[in-house]
């Protein structure tokens, strides 16, 4: 049963001047669960692998099932649903310009001879036992000074990716190490805008936000760098499965490697610590690999050959496959399904925000909470519920502030308690979910489903864990509200109230 607004709810809106309804509880339910059992469905009959091939079409489809439980009623109309589209749009289509600059960036990293520079010197300083926590920590260090997981999987994740594979480590493994590193450095650095986001939007200073953050951070990212030295350590005792001096005779024969390339990243480098813009750093950043090429690579053709690599992607035909596979791109035409899975999750979460399902959902969750591990493990649900429906990680860092900041407020929890548990349940578990935007484009750029690698990623599911965890034990919990009860009793009686 739907209930109707009055005016006294801020809600309210007309439409063709009849009434516009909220949906019950039970119809905005109704394309999450239709959305979850679909998934399900694949996972079962068709296999993980086939999750970002098959998400397109449970994302329209759920958006579909959503138009169609509120079609016989005053819930939403043309008005609502527009504005919820262009709400979702504004977050999500950036995205597609950074996807497509990202797939001619890696194109011309490759060809300018930079990423098989970076495997040549790799090679030679890692080794099986500590390339994993190697990967994690440089990542991570990379992340906070530029403070974009998105730029250092782009760049430096796909070199620890072909390095990894030659070092006989699974791509899993590899990209679990690259993404743990990646956002646990974006999360705490105050260069990310995600940081940024999610503090300003509970009202929290950026360094005290940070400073709270690193209480849940700094003990998971601990325990993903031991466990990716034990794999390491684990993997040193096991047979090579490639031979190291064969990969680096075969690039040699492929390509000229000279440090003079490493100017290229050195350059990326400086030009994120100025904040230039994220798509202009890219453009710039492609532009100079090509320079890169024709400087240090004159046997690779350029011409049309070079633009048809751009489109189609980069493929070697050497007698040796792994090495093949190694240095091979997928162009543009590789992130096209990407591009394509990334408006679809636009269109099921404008359609979601539109009707009010969000919304109704949202509400039906806050109103019974009252405990601090509670309304801490609400925030937390709410967090991978809100990445899911609308599939981008700014977008539900404003929604989860908006949810729950009076509900903080009314129980007497600290502002700074919101914001890290809204970064520990969106910021680090975005790249989790496959037709999130940060899913779909960190598992293009490194050639592994998201639902592969997701169990590899020991940062970002432990974060929400530790969250929780650290609130159910009371640790640095303040309660605002009983702080100022006992300011209020004098200092004679303070004792005996608390006996």
């Amino acid at each position: 049963m739907t209930e109707s607004h009055t005016n006294t709810n801020p809600t309210t809106n007309l439409t063709d001047s009849k009434q516009i309804m909220s949906p019950s509880l039970l119809q905005s339910l109704i394309p999450v669960v239709f959305l979850f059992l679909f998934l399900l469905s694949i996972l079962i009959f068709k296999g993980a692998s086939a999750i970002n091939e098959w998400s397109p079409v449970v994302l329209l489809s759920s958006a579909a099932v959503s138009l169609m439980a509120v079609s016989n009623r005053l819930i939403a109309g043309k008005q609502e649903i527009l504005s919820g589209l262009q709400r979702s749009s504004r977050q999500i289509l950036p995205a597609v310009v950074i996807l497509f600059f990202i797939a001619i960036l890696t194109t011309t990293w490759m060809l300018g001879g930079i990423v098989p520079t970076f495997i040549h010197y790799g090679l030679n300083v890692m080794t099986p036992t500590t390339f994993l926590m190697a990967a994690c920590g440089v990542s991570a260090c990379i992340s906070v000074l530029i403070g974009s997981s998105w730029t250092t999987i782009a760049t430096v994740g796909v070199a620890f990716m072909g390095i990894g594979k030659v070092l006989g480590f699974s791509d899993p493994w590899i990209a679990g190490a690259i993404i743990s590193g990646a956002y646990f450095g974006d999360k705490v650095s105050p260069l990310s805008d995600t940081t940024v986001v999610a503090s300003s939007s509970c009202g929290v200073n950026l360094f005290t936000h940070i400073r709270y953050l690193m209480f849940t951070a700094g003990p998971a990212m601990g325990i993903a760098l031991i466990v990716f030295l034990t794999e390491g350590l684990l993997k040193a005792h096991a047979p090579a499965v490639a031979s190291e001096s064969g990969l680096l005779d075969m690039l040699h024969s492929q390509f000229n490697i000279t440090p003079w390339v490493l100017l290229v990243p050195g350059i990326t480098f400086m030009l994120i610590i100025c904040r230039l813009n994220t798509t202009l750093t890219l453009a710039i950043s492609s532009g100079l690999g090509v320079v890169s090429m024709l400087l240090t690579q004159p046997q690779l053709p350029f011409g049309i050959e070079f633009f048809n690599q751009l489109w189609s992607g980069v493929s070697f035909n050497t007698p040796d496959e792994s090495f093949n596979n190694l240095v091979s791109t997928g162009g543009i035409l590789g992130m096209l399904p990407t591009i394509f899975l990334v408006l679809s999750a636009m269109i099921f979460g404008g359609v979601m925000i539109g009707t009010g399902m969000l919304k109704r959902i949202a509400d039906e969750i806050t109103r019974r909470l009252h405990r601090p591990s509670e309304i801490v493990g609400a925030t937390l649900g709410s967090g991978l519920m809100l990445n899911s429906c609308t599939a981008d990680q700014y977008l539900s860092l404003i929604i989860g502030a908006n949810m729950y900041r009076g509900v903080y407020e009314k129980s007497g929890l600290e502002a700074r308690l919101l914001s890290r548990s809204l970064e520990d349940s969106i910021s680090v578990t975005s790249v989790l979910i496959p037709w999130n935007s940060c899913g779909l484009t960190q598992s293009a750029v490194l050639g592994v489903p998201t639902l592969v690698y997701l169990p590899y990623c020991v940062f970002n599911y432990l974060s929400p864990l530790m969250s929780f965890w650290m609130v159910s034990v009371g640790w640095k919990l303040r309660n605002k509200i009983s702080e100022r009860r006992i300011r209020l009793i004098p200092a004679g009686w303070q004792k005996s109230d608390r006996d």
